[in-house]
């Protein structure tokens, strides 16, 4: 393996810049139809990728709303069916006082009615 000599890594240096350089100027131009149409297509692709965000967020929000909606209903349902049960209990309750009442009212009858008779 020979080793270069300081001329000859001078000399691939500058030839590398020289190439650096000429690949950088060889780059279109921000005016170029080229790089307008890809910088078009990269807006494009954005805002589209934004209004399916924009899309998925007002899914997810109507979504919410209809889930909140459900339970809402869901619950005032349920709360009126615990009132319902409330009220029928509290009204078999009534009937059950009334019922042992009239017994009491009854075997009180009958008492005087032995004692006086």
């Amino acid at each position: 393996m020979k080793d270069k000599s300081f001329g000859e890594r001078l000399s691939a240096s500058n030839s590398a810049k020289q190439a650096m350089t000429t690949k950088f100027l060889q780059r279109p131009a921000p005016d170029d139809p080229a790089v307008v149409e890809q910088r078009a297509a990269r807006v494009a692709l954005s805002e589209a990728r934004e209004a399916r965000r924009a899309e998925r967020e007002t899914s997810r929000l109507a979504e919410d709303a209809r889930t909140a909606a459900e339970r809402r209903a869901h619950e005032a349902a349920a709360a009126e069916q615990d009132a319902g049960a409330a009220a029928e209990r509290a009204a078999h309750e009534a009937q059950l006082r009334i019922q042992s009442k009239v017994a009491r009212d009854a075997r009180y009858a009958a008492r005087k009615a032995r004692s006086h008779g």
